[in-house]
């Protein structure tokens, strides 16, 4: 048993507080979407110090503005008020004793894991970590990747050898984004460590300040292969109903009304079919598709979920075609209103948003797209994806247009007449399925 575990079993009665009541500084790296509301719950109990490479992030995160939307303003001046120093100083996390590491782990363009933000991040906290120090992953990862990239990067910068001098673990995040009722304090988390020992400090580590408890996997490889089948499991449970509504389209048959018909049946899965975008469902599979084909496997499941939910924006935008004609729209040079932008509901993340595939095949027809959404940065969404999109539907109430898409299920669209803002013959499709089947022409 390690000094440090020692000295952790040796204190855990003392005046009926844990050690890590008493002295665990944890270090947040990447203060995104998982880690800024990660630090801000850790700092109810401990010391923690968030960094990110992202100047302008720290910035505002300093002002209690997150931009993820994730974390209220009142929740973020009470962590700073008791325990949160956010910084974009290597240096300054260098007292710590715990780290965290909640970077992306996103594809390249030929859809291969794209490990350097996390090689980058084990790069930093080799310059910062001390004896007996504990490195604990969020990120989501094929199983390996923790012990066999991260961890030599650790120890190539440190010069320290691991579970000798420094330990690991991994507890995989699992922040919803835009989820107001599984908080990151309300899940129930997977745990792991590198030694029997080490993965119980982290266990009672996440268990100090979760709601809903931990799961403590056998080994980090368990925790990993775990996270990456949560999410490739909803993609293709997805892909699934996708190529159900394609079928039941070809057949002029209400896909919608099929799926509440099937769930009446007690272990009827509901799921609908749709846009899979985001940084998670429409990634992770590519890192246990890429790590199963160097093991010898071909993944012909997973691999044709992808392919299935990656060309629906296409379908979808042909789908929205076809019906336009059917209601003698002239398609070219049509007036076309996209509504929603964001991958997912009531949420700014615009990360490989399916939107944006829809965008493109209209605009094969048309230029006079508009797009609406009141939840992204327009700024941001003009700079990474090169088009305008407008905040309120206010601002283009005395238009006409000769199609409407619900494209994103915002609140702010469920309660709209649609009907009124149509010209001639317009039509109303439904890619969510959550708008009055009387007002609309067509859904997915």
């Amino acid at each position: 048993m390690s000094n440090f575990a020692e000295f952790y079993f040796a204190q855990r009665k003392y005046d009926n507080l844990t050690i890590m009541e008493k002295e665990y500084i944890i270090g947040i790296i990447g203060l995104g979407y998982v880690g800024f509301p990660l630090a801000c719950l850790f700092a109810n109990k401990y010391k923690v110090i968030g960094y990110d490479i992202n100047s302008e992030r720290v910035r505002k995160l300093n002002k209690a503005e997150d931009s993820t939307n994730e974390v209220s303003e009142d929740k973020i001046k009470k962590a700073f008020a008791e325990n949160l120093t956010c910084t974009d100083r290597i240096e300054d996390l260098k007292n710590c004793n715990i780290y965290i590491v909640t970077v992306p782990t996103p594809i390249d363009g030929n859809r291969q894991p794209d490990l350097l933000p996390l090689i980058s991040a084990s790069h930093t906290v080799g310059q910062v970590i001390s004896k007996n120090d504990i490195i604990v992953y969020e990120s989501t990862v094929y199983p390996g990747v923790t012990e066999e990239v991260c961890i030599p990067e650790i120890e190539k910068t440190s010069g320290m050898k691991y579970n000798c001098d420094f330990f690991a673990g991994y507890s995989p995040e699992r922040i919803n984004p835009g989820d107001k009722v599984h908080t990151v304090e309300k899940i129930c988390k997977i745990t792991s460590g590198s030694t029997p020992e080490i993965a119980d400090i982290i266990d009672s580590l996440y268990n100090s300040v979760l709601q809903n408890g931990t799961h403590k996997a056998s080994s980090i490889k368990v925790a990993e292969a775990a996270k990456i089948i949560e999410n490739t499991q909803r993609d293709v449970n997805i892909a699934f109903m996708n190529e159900i509504a394609k079928i039941f389209n070809a057949m002029g048959i209400d896909t919608t009304e099929v799926i509440e018909a099937a769930s009446t049946k007690w272990n009827f899965i509901n799921i609908r079919p749709g846009l899979v975008g985001g940084h998670c469902i429409s990634v992770d599979p590519y890192y246990l598709i890429q790590r199963a084909q160097l093991s010898g496997v071909l993944p012909r499941v997973m691999t044709e979920a992808r392919r299935i939910n990656d060309s629906m924006g296409d379908y979808v935008a042909n789908q929205i075609i076809k019906l336009m004609n059917l209601h003698d729209i002239k398609v070219k040079n049509s007036n076309i209103l996209l509504l929603g932008f964001s991958f997912k509901e009531n949420c700014p993340d615009t990360r490989n948003t399916k939107v944006m595939s829809v965008y493109h095949t209209l605009s094969e027809y048309t230029q006079n797209i508009t797009i609406v959404d009141p939840h992204v940065n327009t700024e941001n969404v003009r700079k990474e994806y090169g088009i305008n999109v407008t905040e309120k539907i206010e601002n283009i109430s005395n238009m006409k247009f000769d199609a409407i898409a619900l494209c994103v299920a915002h609140s702010e669209f469920l309660n709209i007449n649609l009907r009124n803002m149509l010209s001639e013959n317009g039509v109303v499709y439904d890619i969510k399925g959550v708008l009055d089947p009387k007002e609309i022409d067509g859904r997915l």
